[in-house]
């Protein structure tokens, strides 16, 4: 049985993990919203945020009460630690240090830091984001799983965890996936989702950004399928688009196109 297919079998039987996993995701939160009751069953974990969390713009931070970008990004890291304690979860963290909504513009050395934490660490199987135009950090971080794992000699398997997406009518979906479905839909536990709440509630910061996520009973995982990032991943206006952010759609492609031709 592949290593992917282990671990989503696992998963399935709310089994604990032995083989080492690394997860990365966009921001501090990202790993609570995708896979948050079931980190506590990865025994050997490492979690790799892309990001710092904090926007340059400080409309984020200082409606959080924070004077500048590094006070906010430290208070997001606390609050990510606070969330795995109450999670019971156990990992070593890692930051790549890209800001908030920027990480596209950096795809390549994003790709070069997490091929040298891929080749320490070694994991097993890697458990990120999927390509869907919910934020354009968290496609990039599908993509830079993609380009880094691929440039070793023994890629490890790659998960992708459910985020959230626009439909066609502009619906914010939350829990499954766009395109093709989860190979695996794991029903949590009363004591798995009542931990999963308490970690959420740990991210002060972000309890508006989170409502949609609340309550929650299942989730999502499959095998990372074969993906264009050269194309739209749906046919429809993406949901960070919705934004006002200083990317969309056409320019997050054309940087994906630099990028998977170096």
């Amino acid at each position: 049985m592949s290593a992917a297919r282990e671990i989503l079998r696992a998963l399935d039987a709310r089994e604990p993990v032995e083989a080492p996993v690394l997860v990365l995701a966009a921001h501090p939160d990202d790993e609570t919203i995708g896979a948050g009751a079931s980190l506590a069953l990865l025994r050997t974990l490492m979690i790799v945020h892309l990001t710092d969390g904090a926007p340059r713009d400080l409309r984020d931070a200082r409606a959080a009460g924070f004077a500048d970008a590094a006070a906010y990004a430290a208070a997001r890291r606390e609050e990510l630690r606070a969330a795995l304690r109450a999670g019971a979860v156990t990992a070593e963290l890692a930051e790549l240090g890209a800001p908030d909504r920027e990480a596209a513009v950096r795809m390549a050395e994003l790709v070069a830091a997490l091929k040298a934490v891929l080749q320490r660490f070694a994991p097993a199987c890697v458990i990120t984001h999927a390509y869907e135009g919910g934020h354009p950090d968290h496609d990039t971080a599908c993509l830079v799983a993609r380009l880094a794992c691929a440039a070793l000699e023994e890629p490890p398997a790659l998960l992708e965890m459910a985020g959230y997406f626009a439909n066609l009518t502009g619906e914010m979906i939350v829990g499954g996936f766009l395109g093709e479905p989860a190979a695996l839909v794991a029903t949590l536990t009363p004591a798995e989702s009542a931990r999963r709440e308490a970690m959420l509630d740990c991210f002060r910061t972000q309890q508006a950004t989170l409502a949609p996520f609340r309550g929650m009973e299942t989730e999502s995982f499959r095998l990372a399928p074969p993906t264009d990032f050269t194309a739209a991943p749906n046919p429809g206006p993406l949901w960070y688009e919705r934004h006002g952010w200083d990317i969309d759609g056409a320019r997050w492609r054309a940087l994906a196109r630099v990028a998977c031709a170096a």
